[in-house]
């Protein structure tokens, strides 16, 4: 049995998110695999890769071949150089963390309303106009 290291596609039409897994090379692209190894997110920037670097090595190790997507995948992990004893390459671009947006105590902010809004709402000024030229009309 031919053993292949493919990329298992999940997602929807245009946010594609894969699987790396190891599959028997018969099996269709989304099918049945034997051991789920990793995943790519490749829509994020930068992109999202997590391979589980011993799984790799084994399967690659008992005869497991990647495709060309997943040997392009491993060489940017150096999982590939690695298995072959090449130098490793550098190391990945990481997504810096988000930071916390600060609380509203943190920025100084009281608890105290500043009152009633400014405006007024365009009912009460009609209201007001109609009231106002009314009574001009009862004075003349």
């Amino acid at each position: 049995m031919a053993v292949k290291i493919k990329l298992k596609r999940l997602g929807k039409i245009r946010s594609p998110h894969y699987r790396i897994v190891v599959a028997d090379s018969r099996t269709r692209r989304d099918g049945r695999a034997i051991e789920e190894i990793g995943k790519y997110h490749p829509t994020y920037h930068p992109s999202v890769i997590e391979v589980d670097a011993d799984r790799v090595a084994y399967w690659l190790g008992v005869g497991a071949q990647p495709t060309e997507p997943v040997l392009a995948i491993l060489k940017k992990t150096g999982d590939w150089q690695k298995f072959k004893g090449e130098p490793a390459p550098a190391p990945l671009l990481v997504a810096e963390p988000k930071k916390a947006r600060p609380s509203f105590e943190a920025l100084g902010g009281d608890d105290e309303g500043k009152g009633e809004a400014i405006t007024q709402k365009k009912k009460a000024e009609k209201k007001d106009e109609a009231a106002a030229e009314s009574s001009e009309s009862t004075e003349a």
